[in-house]
């Protein structure tokens, strides 16, 4: 072997090396890459999760106002007609009294 040849063949040494070394550099970046990726899937589904929680959460206010604001006009109502009723029964009171 020629003094070129081993100078040559050194150099091909050393850039493998040198990829074997980015090969596992970017073996090593890549399983973090793929744990990162893993944990966002993770919190992206807990953020559905939560986001279905107060999706059904604000349903179920949104019919329990609806319910609330129902008994308070029928509350209301019967209110009013019982002040209505007792109005009609004092002027018939007052009508008979004459």
């Amino acid at each position: 072997m020629t003094e070129e040849d081993k100078k040559l063949l050194s150099t091909f040494e050393a850039r493998l090396r040198h990829f074997m070394y980015l090969h596992d550099e970017l073996t090593r970046e890549n399983a973090r890459l793929k744990q990162l990726l893993a944990e966002k899937d993770d919190e992206i589904k807990q953020v559905e999760n939560s986001r279905k929680e107060l999706e059904a959460m604000y349903t179920n206010l949104k019919m329990a106002r609806t319910i609330s604001i129902h008994d308070n006009d029928i509350k209301d109502t019967k209110q009013r007609l019982s002040k209505l009723v007792r109005e009609v029964d004092r002027c018939i009171a007052l009508l008979k009294g004459q």
